[in-house]
Parts: C-alpha cells; structure tokens; sequence
C-alpha cells in the first residue's frame, strides 16, 4: 500500500521485479487474485457501503447496483472464461509459406498504471483491475482523491486481499499522480476528464506508453413521440435512471440532455415530472434515492449553469438546491440557449436540458454538428429512424429504448471515439486491452523458395507476382517453364 510522499520508483521497481518472474503469467495466480476480488466485495461490503455513502451520498441499493454487483458480475465473468482468452489461437497461414504454422498469443503488457474516477470509486478501480490480472499484469492503482474515504478503502483492503507484490495502491492528490506519470510504465488506463486525460496523455508520450482514455461527454437522447401508457412507463423510467439514477448523473455514460419533436416538448415534460415524483417523492433529498453532489467546488459550477440569466428562465421543474448537505434537486430546463455554458460542456449533475426541434429527423444533423459523444440514446421504435441514427452519427455506443444498460454487459465493448476517448473494455475486451497479441510463425526447412532471394532476373519477378497472389498453378508451370508471364 503506497501513499503521498511514497517511494513510487522502489515500488515500481518491486512490481516488475514480481512480473519478471512470471508469477502473474500463471493462471492459477490470476484466478486466486479474482477470487480475491469477490472475497473483498462479500466481505468487506458493509465498507463499502459507508464509504460510497460518506464520499457521494450513495443509498446501498444503488451503490450494490452500479459498483459491488456489478465487477461481482465482471469477476465471474472473467473467471468463467479466462482458460479460454489466455489460450493461443491458430492463424491461417497461406500455402506458399508451407512447411509452416502459425498462432495467435496473448501475452501481458507488464506494469500498468490504472487512475480511477471518483463517481464509481470501486466499480471504476477493481473493474479495471480486473482486465489487468486477468490479462497477467502487475497495477499500481491511483484512486481519486475527491472520494478519499472510498480511497482509503480501497488501499486497506487491496493490501489485504490481493497480492500485494504484484498490486499496489497509491493515494493522493495531482501531485502525485504527476509524480507517477513520470515513471516508465506498459500501460496507462485512465478514466475522467479531457483535461487530465491531456496531461496523462502528454506525460504517456515521453515513454511512448500506449494509453485507454475513458473521457465521456454530452450524450444526447433522441425521444420520440410516445403513444402507449406502457411504453410511456418504461421509457420515462428508464430516462430518469439514465440521468438522476446513476451518481445524480455524476456519470461519463448518463443522459446529458434530450432532444425532442416541439409538438411533443410539452406532453415529455409532463411524463418526466410525473415519474419524477413517482421515483424520489416530493422531497428528493428526504428520499436518500439521489447521490450528493461530490463537492462544493463541483456544486458551485453546477449552480453556474442553472444561474446564467437565459438559463435560469428556461427551468420548467425543480431547480432548487441545498449548499450544506451538497444536493440539487432533479432539474428540467426547457430550450436553454445552445451557446450558453449548460449546452457547450458536459453536465455531469442533475440537470436536464429539452432541446425542441421541428422533426425528430433532426436530431441527427445536431448530434452530427457536435463532438462525437461516449453514447447516443434514442427512445424510438422507428425502425428507419434507428436505422439513420446507426448510419448517420458516430459514438461510442447506441441504445435503443433504454440507457446506461449497454455498460453492464461484458460481451460488448464499452469505450470512446474522437473526444470521448479511445480504447475499450469489459469482459473479453478488458483482457485484450491489457494484452498483447503476439504473432507467432514456425517454419520448417524441407521445402524453400529460392524465387525470393537475389541474383533477381524476370522469372523470378514472375514467380513472386504468382507467389504473392496466391496463384499457385500458374507459379508451378511457370516454375516448370509452361507459362512465361503471371
């Protein structure tokens, strides 16, 4: 366990010491550190659950939801199918390399660096820990600070449950992850926002340190007209989880405003304060059901936003707030100005802006005209529709007639494009991010071409323009001297 003021190069120095050895390339070593894990979060959850209470304001419920269930589930995950990703794969190898055979072998990267985000301390740090080892790195994890008590769990139980050779904790502020970007790792995995994500990236650069950048961004959801009760029920629910439910839309992935049909603007707004109410009550904050805003620096912008005069006007529900216990209540602001701050930057609160257009066929031109988000939500089942937001927009991912859900399965890759970041993770992808996969050929000497190597003349360009285009009768009866030319 590392701290402010640690010696980072002896502990990195310990780390790969420990990975040189091949102790972590071993599968039983990557299971026992799985299994780790699950003993943690069973164990220890009681911790865990005063911890994301302490930090955010999490309810139990939600923090079992989003952080404790969920790398439970990616742990299970890997376990289930780890023999089969540490496994070599055949590659096809063409005729003309014959005697040979090839394979496909992932192997660890080495010492990684993995800096979490305070939103989803736990889910966001052991959830990429878990792609490392099972990979078979060596990680030295830099919790967030803004989360410190999560921090302080998290070092104290890592040491205690995982190989503490092979895995290390280091806490403390930008000082010192500054420190640690200096230091030459094989991998930086980072998750927050664009402007750290540019320092770690710049500071990766002088090693040549290859870097997943897990960044976020404004993600709209397309809500189409809604004509059924049931749909309607569904849907707002699913809305409301996508953007007060998660962290009081503290989260890369929630719903950062809505775009909507102006003859539909008004019956949406309707639905979402009715299953508003429905959710947390007519006090938010007495329900306990909404995380805190994490600090008063993080409360004071959000208030910003709300508080720029064409804004402020713009508030259809909600909108008040309480500075001492850091809580803003859900809050729905109807066309605020799209050049005001609210529309240009990443929310990352309870604050949801309804963006009227004259089509619901226009949403695509506005998502098209901004920064290609994390994720891209469209409430419709307009199969054309759908079909044009899948062709016609770029984005991380897209989700149909829900939100959030997509990052909870392991089968499909969760991760950014453009400004939203790069890389991707979970389940298989999370192993392979933090592989490499390397090419191995085998030869054999019975058989050699002699056609590519020199003295060169025209029949041996002919037979390489054969070889080359895997147009073996003609190579033979050039080779025989049946044919002059490929």
């Amino acid at each position: 366990m590392g701290a402010v003021g640690g010696d980072f190069e002896g502990d990195l120095k310990e780390l790969r010491e420990t990975f040189n050895s091949g102790k972590t390339r071993e599968a039983s070593w990557r299971r026992s550190q799985l299994h780790g894990i699950l003993s943690l979060l069973k164990e220890r959850e009681s911790d865990i659950f005063k911890a994301l209470n302490q930090d955010l304001g999490k309810h139990h419920v939600e923090a079992y939801r989003d952080e404790i269930g969920t790398v439970a589930k990616s742990a299970n995950y890997a376990l289930g199918n780890l023999k089969k990703w540490m496994g070599s794969k055949r590659a096809k190898v063409p005729l003309v390399a014959f005697p040979s055979r090839g394979k496909l072998v992932p192997e660890p990267l080495g010492v990684v660096l993995i800096i979490s985000s305070w939103n989803f301390p736990f889910g966001l740090s052991l959830g990429q820990i878990i792609g490392a080892i099972a990979a078979g790195n060596a990680v030295i994890l830099k919790p967030s600070e803004l989360a410190p008590t999560c921090s302080s769990v998290l070092a104290n139980t890592i040491y205690n449950y995982l190989d503490n050779s092979a895995i290390k904790v280091v806490e403390g502020g930008s000082s010192v992850g500054e420190k640690l970007l200096q230091l030459k790792f094989d991998k930086i995995f980072f998750t927050g926002g664009p402007r750290v994500g540019q320092i770690v990236t710049t500071a990766a650069a002088k090693n040549l340190t290859p870097v997943t950048l897990e960044l976020g961004g404004k993600c709209p959801a397309v809500v189409d007209c809604i004509s059924s009760s049931w749909d309607e029920k569904i849907a707002m629910k699913r809305i409301i989880w996508g953007k007060f439910g998660a962290c009081a839309g503290q989260v890369c992935i929630g719903i950062d405003y809505i775009l909507t049909q102006k003859k539909f603007a008004p019956t949406l707004v309707e639905f979402l304060k009715k299953y508003i109410k429905k959710s947390f009550g007519d006090n938010p904050m007495g329900s306990n059901s909404i995380a805190k805003i994490v600090n008063k620096k993080h409360f004071s912008r959000l208030k910003d936003l709300l508080n720029e005069p064409d804004v402020k006007t713009s508030i259809v529900y909600g909108g008040s707030s309480n500075e001492e216990n850091l809580f803003i209540e859900p809050t729905i602001l109807l066309d605020p100005p799209l050049d005001t701050t609210i529309m240009t930057e990443e929310i990352f609160g309870p604050l949801l802006p309804i963006i009227t257009l004259e089509t619901i066929e226009d949403s695509i031109e506005f998502i098209r005209s901004r920064p290609k988000p994390l994720a891209i939500y469209g409430f419709t089942n307009n199969e054309k529709l759908q079909k044009r937001m899948i062709c016609e927009t770029s984005s991380g991912s897209i989700t149909f007639n829900d939100a959030i859900t997509q990052y909870l399965i392991d089968t499909m890759p969760f991760g950014g494009v453009g400004g939203s970041g790069y890389g991707r993770y979970h389940g298989k992808f999370s192993f392979e991010e933090f592989s490499h996969l390397k090419a191995v050929l085998v030869r054999g000497y019975i058989i050699d071409f002699g056609f590519k190597y020199p003295p060169w003349n025209d029949k041996k360009l002919q037979l390489l323009k054969s070889g080359l285009q895997y147009n073996y009768i003609t190579l033979v009866l050039i080779k025989l001297g049946l044919k002059s030319k490929a």
